[in-house]
């Protein structure tokens, strides 16, 4: 009975999405704020669908169909994670410092993104809002403001080492930038704005699974295995340089800047309200996220042991250039590992284009009060589209420009995502405390005991890696 009833509440927002559609002006004499909104109809289709999952037959089927309902978000914000722009800082990782104190430290690096995202999950469930929209409101437009240039600046950066990657990718395979970079500006411009949520999920699902193309590359160069264990306990940690030179300090801020980055916090919670779950949807995002920080690891510990294994201890293995780790990878594995290198790295910064412009759409939309759901069509909802077309465009017309230091500006762009993290981090522990939004979800002492603990990690990294880059000598690290 129950399920019939929802069919019959979802075939009924069909027919008023239908009507709504027929009569994109509203009559005469009709208001326009009676009509209600395409993101709304959407969103109240998609929870229907899953109502009705949830209350039909526990099959196989029901149960792998719902599922495949509820994941996407944690995937998506954590297999995004591994942009091209981390692809590259692993690689550089690995040629600098080989299999050592980098590889088992993505273990901790997992459980703080975990912390940190899994405080987004709980927010946008229970108040079914964005994280632009909830600091405007509940912190005033100071802070709003100071959040969302934060926000758009750090997305814009972080989007420049999206197009390095496709730009360094597709020379590898003959193809010029001038062709690879606009291509996939207006793929990225497509998806965001010519398709609606679920679609758009979908395929930004199939394109970041693909970031697992480096787990056969890993495995197909023959590691060694005993070396890989040996460095999980604790074997070649030794630092060439000291643990306060300033490549260590460098790179150490940039694996921390590719594994949690402001982007992720706003991404992950305005892609929760848009899909719309709900509080009692808090543990499959859990799961989802799970499933999304393992792939993170899996994929950043295999390119740190291609990396780490064949290319370290070669002649200016510890450089940041990027061509040369690809140029290396052939000569000591071969052409083909060069090449599924490079196909990861164009897809790495695909995928992270996709959500990264819309994280900047999202925030942008909240922050402003204009439509802020991709299930809007374009002609209701430009202002929402539009700022985060342009800022993508600006990103790839600076990676275009000619003599760009690449590998440099790929690390610094790392870096500076470790820097805005605490302040994005503050904002997040306020809100998640506060007990009038968040009631009976509100962190634990012992949340907000790690979630501190972070914060005060990612402040002293970035205090021991300004002095280093500024006056090395004071704290006695060379270059």
């Amino acid at each position: 009975m129950r399920v019939s009833v929802l069919q019959s509440l979802r075939a009924a927002l069909l027919r008023i999405r239908s009507a709504q559609r027929r009569h994109a002006s509203p009559p005469q004499g009709t208001n326009q704020e009676t009509l209600i909104p395409d993101g709304l109809l959407v969103r109240l289709q998609d929870r229907l669908h899953i109502a009705e999952l949830r209350r039909g037959k526990k099959t196989l089927h029901n149960r792998v169909a719902l599922w495949l309902a509820l994941v996407g978000p944690g995937l998506l914000v954590m297999l995004g994670d591994n942009d091209a722009g981390g692809v590259i800082t692993y690689s550089q990782t690995g040629a600098a410092y080989g299999l050592g104190i980098f590889l088992p430290m993505m273990i901790p690096l997992a459980f703080i993104a975990y912390v940190v995202q899994e405080m987004t999950i709980r927010l946008a469930a229970v108040t079914r809002r964005g994280h632009a929209e909830l600091i405007w409101k509940r912190y005033g437009a100071f802070w709003g403001i100071f959040s969302l240039v934060d926000l758009v600046i750090a997305n814009i950066l972080t989007l420049m080492t999206e197009f390095i990657g496709i730009r360094i990718g597709g020379e590898v395979f003959g193809l010029s930038y001038w062709a690879t970079v606009p291509i996939a500006l207006a793929f990225v411009g497509f998806v965001l704005v010519f398709l609606r949520y679920w679609t758009w999920e979908r395929i930004a699902l199939f394109i970041a699974v693909l970031n697992l193309v480096f787990v056969p590359l890993a495995l197909l160069s023959h590691p060694h295995w005993g070396a890989i264990a040996h460095a999980f306990v604790g074997g070649n940690w030794a630092v060439s340089g000291g643990l306060l030179s300033a490549t260590f300090l460098t790179l150490l801020s940039a694996n921390i800047g590719t594994t949690i980055a402001p982007w992720q916090l706003f991404f992950q919670q305005s892609c929760i309200v848009d899909k719309g779950l709900l509080p009692k949807d808090i543990l499959a995002s859990r799961r989802d996220l799970i499933m999304g920080v393992v792939g993170m690891v899996i994929v950043a510990s295999a390119i740190i042991i291609v990396t780490g294994e064949h290319l370290h201890g070669l002649a200016g293995a510890s450089s940041l250039n990027v061509q040369k780790i690809l140029h290396d990878l052939q000569v000591t594995i071969g052409a083909w590992a060069r090449d599924l290198f490079a196909l990861g790295l164009v897809e790495a910064g695909l995928i992270s284009a996709i959500v990264i412009t819309a994280s900047t759409a999202w925030a942008v939309g909240e922050a402003l009060d204009l439509p802020r759901s991709l299930n809007e069509s374009p002609g209701r909802a430009w202002s929402f589209y539009a700022p985060a077309i342009v800022g993508t465009a600006v990103a790839a017309g600076i990676v275009m420009l000619p003599h760009v230091p690449l590998g440099f500006l790929n690390v610094t762009v790392q870096v500076i995502a470790t820097i805005f993290m605490p302040a994005a981090m503050l904002f997040l522990l306020l809100l998640v405390n506060d007990r009038e939004l968040m009631g009976e979800h509100v962190n634990s002492r012992r949340r907000n005991t790690v979630v501190v603990g972070i914060m005060v990690l990612l402040i002293a990294c970035n205090a021991l890696y300004g002095i280093a880059t500024v006056a090395p000598n004071l704290i006695g690290g060379g270059s």
